[in-house]
């Protein structure tokens, strides 16, 4: 994670005359626990970076595993202004020819983090520019302007940057790279004495594909695909090394494009990001669509469009248009679909998701009711078309509540909601799952509950009533409903 727009870390106080001493851009490395489908705050660190604006950064894999590469913008470190007279932002950002490629060796930079020396910013540990310098963590190299996207190809020997000022996408060798460093075989230093590398040193080729170039996706044919903002196209072009040779395509090449509704910004091919794409389809993911779609209502819808490219060469015909009523697609993902090993149902029924394990407290058909101990009350229900058991829940004004619902549907596509309105409670039960909440019932009165999910024909029938008696009715506290005896199914 980053920061796009450069800042005073820690969120300090510093006015734009002060920018290039104390604004730093920011990287966080966020260690991710695979087993427990959890971040892990303790075992990750943020790198602090010139004060450039970093954007989007892509891992590196196979041949460059072991780094990530991040490019930026704004190099010229323009503060803007417009109010008081000086360049806007986006005058300013965009004087110079090249921005800053990051290239980031993360291995180091954990052995860096392990070894303590970090500064805490806010309680949490950050490697200094300083240090990354020290460390040989971070290097530059030279960009094209204005760059809004680096994309590493399937076998990782090879980084493919495109600057939206720039026709052209530039493609970076690793194996150059990692020579450039070893040979020192830099250009100088930035204003931070971070080493820039030689732009000639590092360069693999540079590919003429449109006008407005942003993101690169690939294939498992040989190519790759580049999104096109201002032409509006998919330029598909042909890779270098291994690629060119296994496929018999001149390497670095431009082959076709094809024109999409309008002004593409994000694509995507299945996998084409890792190290084995695998498909015969492109998603154009448009941030405009004109003219496509009849309006309706103030904004118009984005637009989608699927492209088949199964065939190598110049054919990549556009086949279906998709309106995505919601804001600018920003990325997505897509996986062949035999490669998913969906749950239809839970494995068991009374499963809990959030522990992934059959939870002894769901409750079972026959042992559904309301049980009092004190001012705690737990609720056990059941529900299966088109009922809930019990229909009737009495409690006291002031009780704290845990409810307990068990699904014990087993049929596919069988689910039910839960909503309890007055107390803002509203659940999407999947067929087999147990699920708990509690609540205070500060709020006396009759509430309805009721299913949200149309389930059967007789869904609108699924129902029943939260009684809650008020504390100034006096008398016996509400004992609450005894378990029934049966299923009730």
């Amino acid at each position: 994670m980053l920061f796009r727009s450069a800042t005073v870390l820690g969120y300090g106080y510093a006015p734009p005359g002060e920018y290039k001493a104390a604004y730093r851009g920011m990287v966080t490395m966020w260690n991710f626990d695979r087993a427990k489908g959890r971040i892990n705050v303790s075992k990750s660190f943020a790198l602090e970076l010139p004060p450039y604006w970093q954007d989007l950064a892509d891992a590196g894999k196979l041949a460059s595993d072991g780094f990530f590469f991040l490019n930026s913008f704004n190099s010229e470190m323009a503060t803007g202004g417009i109010e008081s007279g000086n360049p806007p932002f986006e005058a300013g950002a965009s004087m110079r020819d090249m921005d800053y490629l990051h290239i980031v060796d993360w291995k180091k930079a954990e052995q860096v983090f392990k070894a303590g020396k970090v500064k805490m910013i806010n309680g949490f540990p950050v490697i200094t520019l300083e240090t990354s310098i020290a460390e040989g963590v971070l290097h530059l190299a030279p960009e094209p302007k204005s760059p809004h996207g680096v994309d590493v190809t399937p076998d990782g020997k090879f980084m493919v940057v495109a600057g939206k000022l720039d026709p052209h996408v530039t493609v970076y060798s690793f194996e150059k790279i990692r020579a450039a460093i070893a040979g020192n075989k830099f250009s100088g230093t930035d204003d931070y004495g971070v080493p820039i590398l030689s732009f000639d040193a590092v360069l693999e080729a540079q590919v003429e594909v449109g006008l407005g170039p942003l993101h690169t996706q690939f294939d498992n044919k040989g190519y790759a695909y580049t999104s096109l903002f201002l032409d509006s196209a998919v330029a598909r072009w042909s890779l270098g090394g291994d690629f060119a040779k296994l496929h018999n395509e001149q390497p670095w090449k431009l082959v076709t494009k094809t024109p999409v509704q309008y002004n593409i910004g994000h694509l995507c091919t299945a996998e084409g990001d890792s190290t084995s794409p695998d498909g015969n389809h492109l998603i154009s993911m448009s941030k405009w669509s004109v003219d496509r779609f009849v309006p309706t209502g103030p904004l118009l819808p984005q637009n989608f469009q699927l492209l088949d490219i199964t065939q190598p060469g110049t054919t990549m015909p556009v086949l279906y248009d998709l309106p995505i009523g919601v804001g600018e697609p920003h990325y997505c993902q897509m996986i062949k679909a035999d490669k998913l090993q969906s749950w239809m149902v839970y494995p068991e029924v009374g499963w809990n998701p959030h522990i992934q394990t059959l939870d002894p407290r769901a409750p079972k058909p026959g042992n559904e009711g309301v049980v009092r101990d004190g001012s705690k009350v737990t609720v056990n229900m059941t529900a299966v078309r088109s009922h809930f058991v019990p229909e009737h829940v009495e409690i006291n004004e002031g009780d704290t509540v845990t409810w307990r619902i068990t699904a014990v549907e087993t049929t596919q596509d069988a689910t039910h909601g839960f909503c309890i309105g007055g107390y803002n409670v509203n659940l999407s039960l999947e067929p087999g799952e147990f699920i708990e909440f509690t609540f205070v019932a500060d709020k006396s009165g009759t509430y309805p509950f009721y299913c949200t999910e149309f389930c059967s024909a007789l869904h609108l029938e699924m129902m029943g009533y939260l009684h809650i008696k008020p504390k100034s009715a006096g008398g016996t506290p509400t004992a609450g409903i005894a378990p029934t005896t049966g299923s009730g199914h």
